[in-house]
Formats: C-alpha cells, sequence, structure tokens
C-alpha cells in the first residue's frame, strides 16, 4: 500500500491528511507521500476521483486539500476562500496506430489535427498528410479517432487547443468514432484499432509504449513529445501575469516548446479552522516542491519553474 493512503473499495486508511480529486495527478502525491513519511512521519489519504469532485470536496470542508486538472474560477475562489496553486505539469500528446508509421515519424500541424478529429479527413493517405510528411509511406487506410466519453481536464485541454488553432472547432465536433473512459481506455482503444488516433496523457504514452507524433508549435517547429520540449513550455509561460496561477500553457512561445500543455492545481482554505492540518498540508507542499522534483520527473511529470514554487509558498496564507 504504500504510505500514501488511498481508497480502495471503500476502505481508509488512518492518515494524518486528507486529499482528493484529479487522478492524474495521484501518482505524484502518492511518490511525495513516501518520502513525507519517511522524513515526518505524517501519511496522506489520496481520494483518486476526479477533478470536479476534488473541488467540491474542498468547498465542503471534507478533506484538508483537493486537486484539480482545471484551474477554479476567481468567483469561486473567493466566494470559498480559496488558496490555489499548481503542483507539476504534463503533457497531453497524440498517439496513432498507422501500420508502417513508428513513433514520433508523422508529423501534424494543428489545422490538420483538428481536421482528423472532426471527420473532415477520413483517410491516412489524404492529402494534407502527404504534404505534411514527404517520403512518410501513408496507407490508403481509414482514421478511427478516438475519444474520451466522459468530461474530463485532459478533453478539455484538448478542446481548448484545437480551438485555438483551428477556430471552427467547437466542443462536440468529434466524427464518428470510439469512445473510451480515460486516458487507459484511449490508449487501449488506439492500440487495438488500426487507423486509431487519440489523445492522452504523456505518462500513458511512454509507460504503455504507444507511437506519438510530432507536432507544429506556435514557433512553427515540429517538435517530439519530450522531456526537453515539456520544459522548454514550462519556463516559457507567462507565470507572473496568471490569476492564482492559471497560466495559459498551450502554444507556448518558446521555439521548442511543446504546444499542448497542462498544470494540476490544489485548492486549500484560505482561512482554515484546523490549524494544525493547515499547517501539515503546508508542510508536505513545502516538501513536495522543495525536494520532489526527482520523483516527479521519474513519473513523467514536469517540475515546475524554481521562481513559480517560490511564490507558491512565499504567498501561502
Amino acid at each position: 500500500m504504500g504510505v500514501l493512503g488511498v481508497l480502495f473499495c471503500g476502505t481508509a486508511y488512518s492518515a494524518d491528511l486528507t486529499g482528493g480529486g484529479s487522478s492524474f495527478a495521484a501518482p505524484l502525491y502518492r511518490g511525495w507521500g513516501k518520502g513525507f513519511y519517511r522524513q515526518t512521519g505524517l501519511s496522506l489519504t489520496y481520494q483518486s476521483v476526479g477533478s470536479g469532485a476534488g473541488q467540491k470536496l474542498v468547498m465542503a470542508a471534507g478533506v484538508d486539500f483537493g486537486a484539480s486538472d482545471l484551474p477554479l474560477a476567481d468567483t469561486l475562489l473567493d466566494s470559498n476562500s480559496l488558496y490555489q496553486f499548481p503542483t507539476a505539469l504534463g503533457a497531453i500528446v497524440v498517439i496513432i496506430n498507422v501500420p508502417g508509421v513508428a513513433s514520433n515519424q508523422m508529423k501534424l500541424d494543428g489545422p490538420t489535427l483538428a481536421a482528423l478529429f472532426d471527420g473532415t479527413i477520413t483517410t491516412w493517405a489524404d492529402p494534407r498528410l502527404r504534404a505534411l510528411n514527404p517520403g512518410l509511406r501513408l496507407p490508403d487506410l481509414d482514421v478511427l479517432p478516438v475519444h474520451r466519453e466522459e468530461a474530463s481536464g485532459t478533453s478539455h485541454v484538448f478542446v481548448d487547443y484545437l480551438h485555438n488553432v483551428a477556430p471552427d472547432w467547437k466542443a462536440g465536433m468529434w466524427a464518428d468514432g470510439p469512445e473510451a473512459r480515460g486516458n487507459d481506455g484511449v490508449a487501449a482503444s488506439v492500440r487495438q484499432s488500426i487507423g486509431g488516433i487519440g489523445f492522452v496523457e504523456y505518462a500513458f504514452a511512454r509507460q504503455n509504449r504507444l507511437n506519438t507524433v510530432r507536432l507544429k508549435n506556435h514557433a512553427g517547429q515540429f517538435v517530439m513529445p519530450d522531456r526537453t520540449s515539456f520544459t522548454s513550455a514550462a519556463t516559457s509561460a507567462d507565470w507572473s501575469h496568471a490569476d492564482h496561477y492559471a497560466v495559459n500553457l498551450l502554444q507556448a512561445p518558446a521555439p521548442q516548446a511543446w504546444p499542448i500543455m497542462t498544470a494540476t492545481f490544489v485548492l486549500v482554505p484560505a482561512h482554515p479552522t484546523d490549524r494544525t492540518a493547515a499547517a501539515a498540508t503546508k508542510t508536505f507542499f513545502r516538501y513536495g516542491l522543495k525536494q520532489g522534483d526527482d520523483v516527479a520527473r521519474d513519473l513523467d511529470y514536469v517540475p515546475l519553474p524554481l521562481s513559480v514554487k517560490d511564490r507558491i509558498l512565499s504567498g501561502w496564507p
């Protein structure tokens, strides 16, 4: 089980801290929890119940902190007296199952990617794909786009990106194709579907050895999904002007930046009634932000820039 308690099958393990929300961030807090326990003897129970539920839990004072892949609106932060901050960054990548095309051989730009997901492009031999990939042998094979069946932070970010690069795109414009639940469901569906294309968080692609593509970024460069491009996006973001750290990480301006990045956030009471729990929560995140970068990288997250971490801790109420 480890020192980060998690709720399994309704059974709660005793803990000194409680949190809940984002499933994307759960492995990170589990990893941080192990080192934190070794240093302090304090453990953490984390409920991986999704971002929306995490927001509701902390608003209802049901946990010491909530976790969400989507930043909360300013009005809700103010009305519920919450302090919001990011803990790490993640990348969303495009995965494909096209015979004869290896990982990162294919190049796509934003409008072409949108056309693949809205059904405008129906075959992998489409002239637009061939123009982007001269010399790559593309089969005359039907495109099978896979998307999430449930609302999710990953889908929200991906749809925002498509609208950014193809302004006519709107939520719900998915072409006919399989729907899958969760990142693991999309990954499994694309793996099983010849001609499939989908989008997942990078960790799922790397850990499951799925074929990814290069994307054209804001600077006009086709970049590979890797630690270099992810870090470039993180460091070039305009953190200083983002209210409550809700920075826009799509289409970052740096020449080597990956174009689809997102942060995962934590919500804590700005005026806690339980001072002991609040102090322990701050100690936990101080540990994670100051000593948890290696754990984050091992789990395929991108650590925050040092300047952002310092602002988070100095601004903690």
